[in-house]
C-alpha cells in the first residue's frame, strides 16, 4: 500500500472484506499501447478494445493509469469500443509541463481522443478524482457526452466539506503533500531502493489483485520522477484549484443517463479519530454522491456490497452491469 492509498484509507474511503480476487496476468494494462501524438512533442497512452458505439472512455484516480480498469475494461469491449489511456506524467504518458489541474486533464483527454480519431459518442466512466475530471469534461463537451458512471467518486466539495467537519484535515493534507514533495520525488530521481521502507511508502507494495509479472512491472512504472511529480501536481490541485475550476463549471446534466457508485462501507476510524468522527465522513461521503446523483434527472446512487474505494477491483461485476446499462439505454434510443 502506497502512501496515497494509506491516507485515502485512513482520512477518506473506506474498508471492507473481501473475497479472493480474480488475478490480473493481462499485460497489456501495463505497458505502451498506443502512444498518440497531441501536439508539442507530446505523446499520450490509450489502449482500445472492442468494437460498437458509443465508446466508453475510462478515467482513473488520482495517481493512477490504464491498469484501474484490467477488470473491468475486458468484459466491456465485448459489447461496445472501450478505451483507457494514461494521463499526462503518468503510466507511459509523457508529462506535460503544466499543472495537474481538472482543466488541464480535461484539455488533454479531448486532444487524445480528436488525435486518436476516437469519436463520439462516449460514456464516460471516472473513478474517485477521476469522477471530477469526466464530470468536467462532459460540462466542457456536453455534446459529446451521452451517459456517465461515476465510481465512489470524488467530489468538488469534499474538500471544503471535510474541513467544516473536521478541522484538522487541511493540515493533514498539507503534511501529506510534503511527503510526497520532499520525500518522495527526490527518492525518485536518485532511484529508489528496493524494499526500503522510503519505496513501499512512496511507491506500494505487490497488489493481490494481479500477477507477480504484472507487479513487478507496475512498480517499475511508478517509480519514476515524472509519475511522482504527477501525483504531487494532481494532489497540490485536488482540493483547490482542480475543485474551484469544477465548481465554476458545474451546470446541470438534464436526462443524460448517470449512474453513481458508491463503496459498501463501513468506514473505519483514522488515528485519533472518534467513530462519531468516522461516521460523520462516512455520511458526508453519502451525501456527495446523492448530491452528483441529482445533476441528472435520470441519474442514481447505488451503494455496492462487499466494495470499498477502489469497487472495479473489489466488484467488477458491479461496475460492468452499469456501464453496459448505461451503453444499452442509449443505444436503444
Amino acid at each position: 500500500m502506497n502512501v496515497f492509498v494509506a491516507f485515502l484509507l485512513a482520512c477518506c474511503m473506506t474498508h471492507a472484506l473481501a473475497a479472493e480476487p480474480e488475478i490480473v496476468t493481462d499485460m497489456a494494462f501495463i505497458k505502451p499501447a498506443r502512444l498518440v501524438d497531441i501536439g508539442a512533442g507530446r505523446r499520450m497512452n490509450i489502449y482500445c478494445i472492442g468494437r460498437g458505439s458509443p465508446t466508453v472512455i475510462f478515467e482513473s484516480g488520482l495517481g493512477d493509469q490504464v491498469r484501474a480498469w484490467a477488470m473491468v475494461q475486458p468484459a466491456v469491449g465485448k459489447f461496445t469500443r472501450a478505451c483507457s489511456y494514461d494521463r499526462a506524467g503518468l503510466g507511459f504518458s509523457y508529462p506535460s509541463g503544466r499543472e495537474g489541474t481538472s482543466e488541464n486533464a480535461v484539455d488533454d483527454l479531448h486532444r487524445l481522443l480528436v488525435a486518436a480519431a476516437i469519436n463520439p459518442p462516449y460514456v464516460l466512466v471516472g473513478h474517485s478524482l477521476g469522477g471530477m475530471y469526466v464530470r468536467l469534461y462532459a460540462d466542457h463537451h456536453g455534446s459529446e457526452v451521452s451517459g456517465m458512471v461515476l465510481v465512489d467518486p470524488m467530489s468538488e466539495e469534499q474538500g471544503r466539506r471535510d474541513a467544516e467537519l473536521d478541522p484538522k484535515t487541511p493540515a493533514a493534507i498539507e503534511d501529506f503533500v510534503k511527503t510526497i514533495r520532499n520525500e518522495c520525488i527526490p527518492a525518485a530521481i536518485k532511484g529508489f531502493e528496493a524494499g526500503t521502507e522510503l519505496m513501499k511508502k512512496c511507491v506500494g507494495e505487490p497488489d493481490r489483485h494481479f500477477s507477480n509479472a504484472f507487479n513487478t512491472a507496475f512498480l517499475v512504472s511508478i517509480s519514476t520522477p515524472d509519475r511522482q511529480q504527477a501525483v504531487w501536481s494532481e494532489w497540490v490541485n485536488v482540493f483547490r484549484r482542480s475543485s474551484d475550476q469544477v465548481r465554476a463549471a458545474k451546470r446541470s446534466y438534464g436526462d443524460m443517463p448517470l449512474i453513481v457508485l458508491t463503496n459498501g462501507g463501513p468506514r473505519p476510524k483514522g488515528p485519533n479519530e472518534t467513530q462519531e468522527m468516522s461516521d460523520a465522513k462516512r455520511q458526508l461521503w453519502i451525501e456527495l454522491h446523492d448530491e452528483l446523483a441529482r445533476l441528472s434527472s435520470k441519474g442514481v446512487d447505488r451503494v455496492v456490497p462487499g466494495s470499498r474505494h477502489y469497487i472495479q477491483f473489489d466488484r467488477p461485476d458491479a461496475v460492468i452491469e452499469a456501464i453496459r446499462e448505461i451503453v444499452r439505454s442509449i443505444q436503444r434510443t
